[in-house]
């Protein structure tokens, strides 16, 4: 495949972690506390388009779980039926181009730990009739972060790529709170991971 060999360091930022090559996301904490998921297999490719039907199937077989927030008490996040046709066919996800629709499109492998290092919670009343129900008690954006590989011609991994991105939470009529969709996503300049 196209991973490093068991065991490689990589750093980024100032901390220094070993990847668990065998898995293809993995969370590290550089020395500020800030937590980065590494995904490292890329599992949608496309050097003009993203498939987001491939992604939409993908996304189903998540539909059900429950993952957790660390940092807020390990608060329940829930994946709902209306997860993969939001996330691959919002506005948002429709205006994505180059880059960021590749690091949008691979961040699905990594929902789970997304949700997990999720941060700085941020509330909004919903001022949308059409989310009357299934976001009767507002919106809520946590802030994350993941890295994807950059290969060289080898076929290697050269670097890693960090991203920032918001998780937008609703919460529902049933008084739980759903993934609704990643948005916001920006590349860190001048940040990326190095091997």
């Amino acid at each position: 495949g196209r991973r490093s060999p068991p065991g490689k360091a990589i750093g980024c930022g100032t901390a220094v972690r070993r990847l668990d090559m065998d898995r293809t996301v993995n969370v590290i904490e550089n020395l500020d506390g800030k937590k980065t998921v590494i995904i490292q297999d890329i599992r949608f490719r496309g050097k003009r388009n993203i498939n987001w039907t491939d992604v939409e199937r993908y996304l189903v077989e998540f539909i059900g779980d429950i993952y957790y927030i660390a940092e807020n008490n390990n608060e329940e996040i829930y994946i709902g039926r209306d997860l993969p046709s939001e996330y691959t066919g919002s506005i948002y996800t429709k205006h994505l181009k180059g880059t960021v629709a590749k690091a949008k499109a691979n961040a699905s492998v990594g929902i789970p730990q997304l949700i997990e290092i999720a941060t700085n919670p941020r509330f909004e009343k919903n001022h949308k009739s059409k989310h009357a129900r299934n976001a009767k008690f507002g919106w809520y954006r946590y802030d994350t972060r993941f890295a994807l590989p950059v290969f060289r011609e080898d076929g290697e991994i050269d670097r890693f790529n960090v991203f920032h991105a918001s998780l937008l939470i609703r919460h529902a009529a049933d008084g739980r709170k759903y993934l609704y969709d990643i948005i916001e996503i920006k590349k860190e300049t001048g940040k990326c991971c190095q091997e």
